[in-house]
Parts: C-alpha cells; sequence; structure tokens
C-alpha cells in the first residue's frame, strides 16, 4: 500500500495514515509478522527510515508527521507540548451534537489507572435525520462534528464524544453497536469515523508557516455525498 506524503522537505515527510493501521508495532508485539505499520510502509515507499513526531490511534486516518532523523524529534514535540500546533479532527457521532461545546474531562492514561486532564473544543457543522430505524428508535440522526484537541490524551476524542452522549460511528470501543451496525449495512462503512484533518504549526527549523491538509477516506466520501454534506476540507 503507498501512503500518500502531504508534504515533505528535509527535516519531516507528513503523511495520511489509512484507517486501521498502526503507526508502529509495540515491542514484542504479536502482529508484527501480520500486519505492516505505517513506518514500514512509509520506508517501502520512500527508501528511508522516519520517526513518529506523534501518534494516531490504529483506526484513526489522517494527518501525521513524522520525523526524517531522529534528533529532529524532539523540536517538533516541543510543538505539541507547548500547544503551539493547532491539530483539527472531524467526526460523524451519533444524535444531534450541540453547536459547540468545550469539554473538559479527565481521560485515563496509557497504564489506565491514572486520569489525566483532558481539553477538547467541539462545534457541530452538520446534521441529518434518516428515515432508518435504529433499535429503539424508527429513525436515526447523525451529526458532523469538527474537534479541536487541546491535550493530546490516549483515546481522548473517542472518549470525550461518548462522555456528551454522541459517539463516533464505526468506535467499536467507545461507540454504539446499534448505529455502527447500520452503517454497515446501509453504507458498507465499516471504519471509525475519526479523521485528523488539519495541522497547522510554525515550522521549528524554518520559521515557515504551515497549514497542511489530509483529505478524506473515501467512506466520507460516500456519505457526504449522500447526506448532502460539505466537506469541510474543500
Amino acid at each position: 500500500m503507498s501512503i500518500p506524503v502531504i508534504f515533505e522537505d528535509e527535516y519531516i515527510l507528513c503523511v495520511s495514515k489509512p484507517n486501521n493501521m498502526v503507526v508502529h508495532h509495540a515491542h514484542l508485539s504479536r502482529n508484527v509478522s501480520e500486519e505492516i505499520s505505517l513506518l514500514q510502509a512509509v520506508e517501502n515507499d520512500q527508501g528511508f527510515k522516519t520517526y513518529p513526531i506523534h501518534r494516531l490511534d490504529r483506526k484513526t486516518s489522517g494527518i501525521i508527521l513524522l520525523a526524517k532523523e531522529k534528533e529532529y524529534v524532539s523540536k517538533f514535540q516541543e510543538l505539541f507540548s507547548s500547544n503551539s500546533i493547532q491539530k483539527t479532527y472531524f467526526g460523524i457521532v451519533r444524535g444531534f451534537s450541540p453547536e459547540t461545546k468545550t469539554i473538559d474531562s479527565p481521560v485515563k492514561g496509557r497504564d489506565a489507572k491514572v486520569h489525566k486532564e483532558a481539553l477538547t473544543h467541539l462545534k457541530t457543522l452538520a446534521n441529518i435525520t434518516l428515515e432508518i430505524p435504529v433499535k429503539p428508535y424508527d429513525s436515526s440522526r447523525y451529526s458532523l462534528v469538527e474537534m479541536i484537541p487541546k491535550t493530546g490524551r490516549m483515546h481522548q476524542l473517542r472518549v470525550h464524544t461518548n462522555k456528551i452522549s454522541h459517539p463516533l460511528i464505526g468506535d467499536p470501543k467507545y461507540g454504539d453497536k446499534n448505529h455502527n451496525l447500520m452503517f454497515e449495512k446501509n453504507f458498507d462503512c465499516k471504519n471509525l469515523f475519526l479523521h485528523a484533518g488539519k495541522l497547522e504549526f510554525v515550522h521549528p527549523f524554518t520559521n515557515e508557516q504551515l497549514s497542511l491538509i489530509a483529505v478524506f477516506p473515501n467512506d466520507w466520501s460516500t456519505l457526504f455525498k449522500e447526506f448532502n454534506w460539505e466537506n469541510p476540507l474543500d
């Protein structure tokens, strides 16, 4: 599989990660022989190694920054830790979500014991009512949302949308099974509808102002057409 390149210079390679692909294999991962990681796919495409600057869940699609040398990683990571980079995600959620909402709710850390502060700004861009029954209702309602996380906790956006009772469609862990099945059955959409669409920051080495965009996967395009929703990245 060829990984789309969004931006490249001597310091970084910015690519668009497909759904259902790990960024890199965990140490001693049992799946190493069965699936290719993003880093392996990029190395196969480009012919050189890269080093991840931040994370994306396996199931999330979209924009990710990779450093060309290990020593460049920390400079870019500082942008994330100092909140000097704006990450814009898009999701499709169950129900009619609030017009705007600040979700300030702790999220469990990677060790699953300690809760850490987490903050997300959510804005609803469009919604739709479908005359397709999903238990216990005769119709079903969905919203297209834009989310700007101000912290970078594991599964933050998936947890936060669930917290306000508007879980992401296609989320097997935090989502609504009945609605996920409806999308699979009616639209042939099985993936998580969470996409890292945009990164905006000042390049720490060149001082260039960058606004990088990852186009939506095909299943999003199908639904935009089906629901008559405008593509927010056009």
